[in-house]
């Protein structure tokens, strides 16, 4: 690998509902990874939180972050909704809403989102 584009992607459901749990949440990460892999991405670290996703990865600089960020979340939506359509009430018919947040990470700030993101089913826990 000559290159670190790490991109640290946050995004959300459509009306922030917590539809991504049990079987959807694990077939969202499915998704993601496989995407990931088809673009030539390594994925560093990916949480699926029922109201909002992080997925960090590292990939080739021909991809722009909007490029990535539409890619991701347009072809997983497209996937997820075919198998789960009962999700569309809950939605509006649209999984994700229009926008997301990306940071680019260098190497020495890698190790703290990642760690950041692995850590996320905790703070979920002391919120409730």
């Amino acid at each position: 690998m000559e290159y670190l584009c790490n991109y640290h992607f946050v995004w959300i459901p459509k009306y922030r509902r917590g539809i991504s749990i049990g079987s959807v949440a694990e077939y969202i990460k499915e998704v993601l990874k496989s995407i990931a892999e088809e673009l030539g991405c390594e994925t560093l670290a990916l949480e699926v939180m029922p109201d909002h996703i992080h997925l960090f990865v590292n990939c080739p600089p021909r991809y722009s972050p909007s490029y990535l960020a539409n890619y991701f979340k347009g072809k997983s939506a497209r996937l997820v909704l075919k198998k789960f359509p009962e999700l569309r009430k809950y939605t509006g018919g649209k999984l994700w809403t229009r926008s997301y947040f990306v940071s680019t990470a260098g190497n020495v700030s890698s190790e703290t989102i990642k760690k950041y993101i692995e850590e996320q089913w905790g703070k979920e826990n002391e919120e409730n």
